[in-house]
């Protein structure tokens, strides 16, 4: 990815608030072409928890320098990572990252 993007991730009080959301942990942002409401839908999701929010499409949600789900989709494949950089009274503001990236420094961590 050759752009540095930013995201808000709204809905975490219909799932589990603001407690997964550390500063500094990799969420997985996955593309739910599916999703009856939003052909553009972007959902957190962590592994053993599962789905945290998602991605901010609407102009009400997205937060001033992040850009929203739609603007996101067709940047990445089918998922790519972010990792949180700040939290809100209700959304959390998530920088989005190359999954090769975080993907291959997984790699080096299980050679270790």
């Amino acid at each position: 990815m050759k752009e540095t993007y930013f995201v808000t991730i709204t809905g975490l009080d219909f799932y589990y608030g603001k407690k997964p959301f550390e500063i500094g942990r990799i969420i997985k942002l996955i593309k739910e072409p599916d999703n009856e409401h939003d052909n553009e839908a972007i959902v957190a999701f962590l592994p053993f928890i599962d789905k945290i929010g998602y991605v901010a499409n609407s102009p009400h949600t997205v937060y001033d320098g992040t850009i929203s789900a739609g603007r996101l989709y067709d940047k990445i494949d089918d998922y790519a990572y972010g990792r949180v950089m700040f939290v809100t009274h209700s959304s959390a503001i998530v920088l989005v990252l190359d999954k090769k990236t975080v993907e291959s420094d997984d790699d080096e961590k299980k050679v270790e």
